[in-house]
């Protein structure tokens, strides 16, 4: 039996929105607006995407705790990408009332990932 390749079946994903086409920079910033308004912390992880789902992903700093502006969080994210070109890097919304992640979703992949 062969395993064909490519389709949704197959495709690593590390999220929900894994199986939509790459965010553009303007969903990508409507999504932190929705964190932000939700009044979730940003958090900022990465890792080599031949680590993505074999361990816990390391922390781009400290959560950005009551961080209202999305163009700071842009700007964390821009830092860590040049920081760290090779790595997958993801938005994490943390919830403080439930104590969990309230939204998580892939902000940059290297190419041929």
């Amino acid at each position: 039996m062969s395993i064909q390749t490519d389709d949704y079946r197959t495709k690593s994903t590390l999220e929900t929105f894994g199986f939509l086409p790459e965010f553009t920079a303007d969903e990508i910033y409507d999504q932190i607006v929705y964190i932000i308004n939700q009044g979730w912390n940003c958090s900022i992880e990465h890792e080599e995407p031949s680590n993505t789902s074999a361990h816990y992903w390391g922390m781009w700093k400290l959560p950005m705790f009551g961080e209202r502006d999305p163009n700071a969080v842009l700007a964390e994210i821009d830092q860590c990408r040049s920081a760290y070109p090779n790595h997958v890097i993801r938005l994490i919304g943390y919830d403080n009332y439930t104590q969990c992640q309230g939204h998580n979703f892939v902000v940059y992949r290297p190419r041929g990932m």
